[in-house]
């Protein structure tokens, strides 16, 4: 027996509940959130320095944050009188939203056109202000292996057009990079690939 369109709403209402839709219906500020906390897992924040970071004013943020949170897409902890919140990384549509950002962002095109044909490559890092979850067009990249600089010109060259964006890019030797990773790579740097 077939499903009609109805009995397909009615079963995505059971399995989505209404909250989580509205969570995910688009505002600037939610944008800002969701690259915020859901391009990058690790950044944690609180409502009072979102405000300074995003440029909205504290209650759109705070209800967006509430939603969001309601819709269990957020959680939160308190640290000192702070309430912080951070991506729920156990919700089922966690990987989705990483897909759909990594997709926005142009990260997905730049996995698939550069990384994946360098070669002797052993970590790639997202660094800047796409790490930190702020809408940039600028993509920065801290590269590390044994890489043909000039092949990898030509990639980033012909990635740029896809992604639309600048791409920044380090550079380092493995020996390098394992000597001085603890002052090159800070708390919000983002690890995209490893071998």
């Amino acid at each position: 027996m077939g499903l009609t369109m109805r009995s397909c709403a009615k079963l995505t209402a059971k399995i989505i509940p209404d909250n989580l839709l509205d969570a995910l219906i688009t505002s600037k500020t939610r944008i800002k959130l969701l690259l915020k906390f859901f391009l990058n897992s690790n950044n944690q924040d609180y409502l009072r320095n979102l405000e300074t970071e995003l440029g909205d004013n504290t209650n759109a943020i705070r209800v967006e944050l509430n939603k969001m949170e309601d819709a269990g897409l957020l959680k939160s902890f308190s640290r000192g009188n702070k309430k912080i919140f951070q991506s729920n990384t156990d919700h089922p549509l966690f990987s989705d939203i990483n897909s759909i950002l990594m997709k926005i962002t142009g990260i997905d095109q730049l996995l698939k056109r550069v990384i994946s044909q360098i070669g002797d490559l052993q970590f790639v890092y997202l660094t800047g202000a796409l790490a930190k979850g702020n809408e940039s067009e600028i993509m920065d990249l801290i590269l590390v292996g044994n890489i043909n600089r000039e092949y990898l010109n030509n990639l980033i060259f012909k990635t740029e057009k896809f992604v639309k964006k600048k791409i920044r890019y380090l550079v380092f030797d493995p020996n390098e990079f394992e000597t001085k990773k603890e002052k090159i790579l800070s708390s919000s740097d983002l690890l995209l690939w490893k071998k």
